[in-house]
């Protein structure tokens, strides 16, 4: 079957990835260049040290996670994933509970903020085939994908951060993450219960089936064990040259596709917070946050995270603390709350684009992030 991916060749012009082309467009994106051209200036010197700064094992991970998605998606198997879903729920909450739990369940193995680039558009479509509360439905899903991101290593650019800089292995890391990701899920689902009716799921009209590229969805979740393997193995780098050779092979315009934009906003998070954390003012004050005591750093990986989001704020303390666990807990707990909190959260709300979607997910996701906190808190001290 000839899919999209196989049509007309593209021009040497249209091998720009739109990821690139759109940035200017992003606010993260923007704010990180200024901080970077204002640490040019105040630091002329530091600047051959920029590429030092960068957690390249990080970079590759993420990397190869964006191109493996990317041909999941590409598939459609995703797309009929939902058309059967809606096929064989009853209710509202049942369509309900297997998108959050879709979504959990994806970003345990890729990233929060990709899953939600699958999730967010497939539930989108549901909503356009049967009579569904879009907004509520992708505020629960970036709830849920906070959650199941949590538990492993390649969950979130956090843990992935975490992970390739403490050297611990990979089953290690989910059962530490794994009491605190347990609570936060029967949290999550009884909110759920409470917060979808069960009234039953209306249909609409229209109904079109989607392309499905069979080889593409098999040599793409082939790929995962053997790219994990080598991540795992601290072996990122040839984990990615293996996943991009295979997708140039097979489908080229994957990789023109990926976000190749985000993995550029988190290399400049790198040079900027580590730049930052080297100036003598900002090490002073950190210094006096006595962050050797657990306590104050899971307070202060919670509070920054909603000021600057949970990834920087991950980047930024690391440098000051090696306890990764308490900073894992804090960070990912730190998610929640306000929007900026998680960049998963901001890519959600802004493909959503509805109207009232900020007030209702702050309705939800402050309190839940309360409650994050307190069983974080009871399950660390």
């Amino acid at each position: 079957m000839t899919t999209e991916l196989e049509r007309s060749p593209p021009t040497p012009v249209a091998w720009l990835p739109p990821s690139l082309g759109a940035l200017h467009r992003d606010g993260v994106f923007v704010g990180l260049v200024v901080v970077l051209v204002a640490l040019a200036l105040v630091a002329p010197r530091e600047i051959p040290r920029y590429p030092s700064r960068i957690s390249w094992p990080t970079i590759a991970t993420l990397a190869g996670l964006l191109l493996l998605t990317r041909g999941v998606e590409a598939s459609g198997a995703l797309q009929r994933a939902g058309r059967a879903l809606i096929d064989l729920v009853r209710s509202e909450r049942a369509a309900a509970l297997g998108l959050i739990g879709a979504s959990a369940l994806l970003s345990m193995a890729i990233t929060n903020d990709v899953a939600l680039f699958i999730v967010v558009p497939l539930t989108l479509g549901m909503c356009r085939i049967a009579h569904l509360p879009a907004a509520r439905l992708v505020v629960f899903e970036a709830l849920a994908v906070n959650v199941g991101s949590a538990l492993t290593p390649i969950g979130n650019p956090q843990n992935i951060f975490l992970w390739q800089r403490s050297g611990v292995p990979f089953a290690q890391f989910v059962s530490a993450m794994l009491p605190l990701v347990a609570v936060l899920a029967v949290a999550l689902f009884a909110l759920a219960v409470w917060a979808f009716p069960a009234t039953p799921v209306r249909l609409r009209d229209e109904r079109r089936a989607s392309e499905f590229d069979m080889p593409l969805l098999v040599v793409s979740l082939g790929l995962y064990a053997p790219f994990l393997a080598l991540a795992d193995r601290h072996l990122a780098g040839w984990g990615l040259a293996l996943v991009a050779v295979v997708s140039l092979a097979l489908r080229p315009r994957l990789v023109r596709d990926v976000d190749w934009g985000l993995l550029l906003v988190f290399v400049l998070m790198f040079i900027d917070l580590r730049g930052l954390a080297d100036l003598p003012a900002m090490r002073g004050w950190i210094a006096s946050l006595a962050l050797d005591l657990p306590k104050h750093l899971y307070a202060a990986g919670i509070v920054a995270s909603q000021i600057v989001s949970n990834v920087p704020a991950t980047i930024a303390l690391g440098e000051y603390s090696g306890d990764w666990h308490t900073l894992a807990y804090a960070v990912n707990i730190g998610g929640f709350g306000l929007a900026i909190g998680s960049l998963a959260n901001l890519i959600a709300l802004r493909m959503l684009r509805e109207r009232g979607a900020w007030l209702a997910f702050h309705l939800w996701s402050l309190p839940f992030l309360v409650i994050a906190a307190i069983a974080g808190y009871l399950i660390l001290f």
